[in-house]
């Protein structure tokens, strides 16, 4: 994992695409019933469990009075895992349908020997270095009502309104080190945690399209935008899923970004990775 403390410019809004496409709220690789079909009355169920190793990447002014970026990857995230749980939960009945979805992450790693450092904005001799040790706990929550609009056989269409809830729970340990020269040097040690908690408004859309002999293969998609305690949260994602007759199986690749408050612990964080799921109907 990387942790350097650098000044970055002010996260760019990713506005445009998220606000033409209009989108969902879903946290996760979805309990699509993935086998398309016309109208039923008949209530149908799907349950997906799944796991989503995303890069983390974000900016955060930890500690205090500087501005330091977040970039953990893929390979961190398998590394240093500390626990996760993820799952889904969809019920439909004619147009009309429903579901629920959290994802939590507990990651963090220990770095050390990171340099060019600002504190206000004025950078500190380059003989100054810094270890610090960083987790960030995670917790996503979905809760949104849906209404099928296309049902083909070949094809499906929902549009999506509902919530969604995040926790972020970053923690950072610092320890600097080296000379300063004339800066006015920072707490050379101390630590300092947060809690963020958000709840969004999200509207959007969903889908599928299936292909081959019997329509068994199947691509997924999805794309949401929201906003309320953050200014802007959006995310999209597309698949592949292969349908067998208990379930499916699928692989999807999900990016979810949230922009909030330029004074607040964290100003921008997005998670940005592959997801592996099976999803058992009924």
């Amino acid at each position: 994992m990387e942790l350097p403390i650098t000044k970055l410019s002010p996260p760019v809004r990713r506005t445009a695409c998220a606000w033409i496409a209009g989108a969902s709220g879903i946290a996760a690789l979805l309990p699509v019933h993935v086998v398309a079909q016309e109208i039923s009355d008949d209530w149908k169920f799907g349950a997906t469990i799944y796991g989503w190793f995303p890069d983390i990447g974000g900016d955060t002014s930890l500690p205090p009075g500087s501005s330091s970026s977040i970039d953990v990857d893929i390979k961190t995230i398998l590394d240093h895992l500390k626990m996760t749980a993820q799952g889904s939960f969809r019920i439909q009945k004619g147009h009309w349908g429903a579901l629920t979805d959290v994802v939590y992450l507990d990651v963090g790693d220990a770095n050390s020997r990171t340099r060019n450092v600002e504190i206000g904005g004025v950078p500190l001799p380059a003989s100054v270095t810094a270890s610090m040790d960083f987790d960030l706990k995670s917790v996503f929550l979905t809760l949104a009502a849906t209404y099928r609009v296309v049902a083909s056989e070949n094809a499906t269409f929902d549009v999506l309104l509902g919530a969604r809830y995040a926790s972020q729970k970053p923690k950072l340990e610092w320890e600097f080190s080296g000379n300063f020269g004339p800066v006015m040097p920072p707490a050379l040690t101390g630590s300092r945690e947060a809690s963020i908690e958000l709840w969004d408004a999200i509207v959007g859309v969903q889908g599928q399209f299936s292909f081959g002999a019997d329509y068994h293969w199947v691509v997924p998609y999805h794309l949401d935008v929201g906003s309320g305690d953050s200014d802007l949260t959006w995310q999209a994602m597309v698949g592949l899923a292969y349908v067998f007759g208990w379930g499916d199986l699928g692989v999807a690749w999900r990016y979810l970004d949230y922009e909030l408050k330029s004074d607040g612990p964290i100003t921008n964080i997005n998670f940005n990775g592959p997801a592996l799921g099976a999803t058992f109907r009924w």
